[in-house]
């Protein structure tokens, strides 16, 4: 649990962005692209910071590599607060993107040490589910720390829980009995050199489920990264809610994540012990559901009602969610245990791509748009018909049973 508070402090730091998005563009004078930008810079950053991780597992134990990163994510924090300038804002959340590469691939490695292959997807559905419970719990609380101390107060908040959850963490951890140590070990008193292979990074990397896999979560992560930054200003300036409604409403969406990513995730590690097909559960039930979110925003601009908006949005968003902890499960099914952490990082860093140009691109549109309303509706198909092309692909291609044989036999 202490790996699932991390995450939310992680997807609170990117998220308080989207809060204060507004308060910053009337204090600073900034422009829906200035702010677009900046949300795109961070992830700039981010995927970069990605692919550092296996070095950084290779370098440092996962206790004090974890460590690091999180006194990083707070440290980042603090420039706003001291000298607010666009100039600043652009800086610091390029540093944290750099701080943040990292660490899901080292979250998920530091998780997946206390579970087999097969039962990593339910495991993983509570780390991603720290950027819901983030949305659901932390941005409405940021949004009423926002409009009654002002929005230099949630970075401050922020910073203390990054360098509160150091203490918790360093009394409580330990690697499970499926790290990388502790197999490295148990190879070591058996001597045995192959117990834990190790193969070319290229064959893993050509696998179609790697590659089929990539292109789905940078459609989705797009996604994620547009309504990151936006969906409380689209709320807001969009649909006509309130400052504070469209605050609390952020977390609409990730109620239904939530829910879509423990149901499926549980059912599937209780079929994969039975042993059901990860080739269905692992490639074709995300596949599907990151067609039905692509489907759903598609159908965004032709919704009239404020209302049925918000549930669409937030309907096609948990269903799209569950890609990310079934596809990670998977990727880490087609790898050997040494190699996992380098696996993840280049593959979530291939994902943060699309949050990389997604913020961005959602600002132009909205900037080009005859109403802030018409532009997000627009944005937001854009990458829903980004997603349903992806979804097809990973239908296609994701099979990790076949995959795992073309790299570990």
């Amino acid at each position: 649990m202490i790996l699932v508070v991390l995450y939310v402090i992680n997807w609170g730091d990117k998220a308080v962005l989207g809060l204060v998005a507004r308060p910053l563009a009337e204090d600073l004078g900034l422009s829906a692209s200035q702010i677009g930008l900046v949300g795109s810079a961070f992830f700039l950053t981010f995927t970069v910071g990605g692919f550092f991780a296996g070095l950084l597992n290779k370098w440092m134990t996962l206790r004090w590599v974890i460590v690091l990163l999180s006194l990083a994510w707070a440290a980042t924090m603090l420039p706003m607060v001291v000298v607010a300038s666009f100039a600043v804002l652009l800086l610091s959340r390029l540093a944290l993107g750099l701080a943040e590469g990292p660490s899901s691939a080292l979250v998920h490695t530091a998780i997946y040490s206390w579970h087999p292959p097969e039962k990593r997807g339910l495991p993983g559905a509570w780390i991603t589910s720290g950027a819901s419970i983030a949305k659901i719990a932390v941005a409405p609380a940021l949004a009423v720390v926002i409009v009654n101390w002002g929005w230099r107060a949630a970075f401050i908040t922020l910073a203390v829980a990054g360098v509160a959850w150091c203490g918790l963490w360093l009394v409580t951890w330990k690697e499970g009995p499926y790290g990388e140590r502790r197999e490295s070990s148990a190879a070591t008193s058996e001597h045995s050199d192959e117990a834990q292979p190790r193969v070319p990074w290229t064959k893993i990397f050509r696998t179609p489920s790697f590659l089929g896999g990539a292109v789905a979560v940078f459609a989705m992560y797009a996604l994620v990264s547009s309504v990151l930054t936006w969906l409380p200003s689209y709320f807001e300036v969009g649909l006509g809610y309130s400052r504070l409604q469209a605050g609390t409403m952020f977390g609409f969406p990730s109620i239904a994540s939530m829910a879509a990513l423990f149901l499926s995730t549980s059912i599937s590690d209780r079929l994969l012990s039975r042993g059901a097909s990860s080739r269905v559960l692992r490639g074709v039930v995300p596949g599907v559901g990151l067609l039905i979110c692509g489907l759903a925003m598609v159908a965004l601009p032709v919704i009239g009602a404020p209302a049925i908006a918000v549930l669409v949005v937030s309907l096609g968003y948990g269903m799209g969610a569950i890609i990310f902890p079934l596809f990670n499960a998977a990727i880490s099914q087609i790898c050997p245990p040494k190699q996992l952490a380098g696996t993840l990082g280049v593959f979530l860093a291939l994902m943060s791509v699309g949050g990389l140009i997604a913020p961005y691109l959602t600002g132009v549109i909205v900037d080009a748009a005859t109403s802030p309303a018409a532009g997000y509706a627009s944005a937001f198909q854009v990458f829903g018909i980004t997603a349903v092309v992806a979804s097809v692909i990973a239908l296609v291609t994701v099979n990790p049973e076949r995959d795992a044989r073309r790299v570990l036999g």
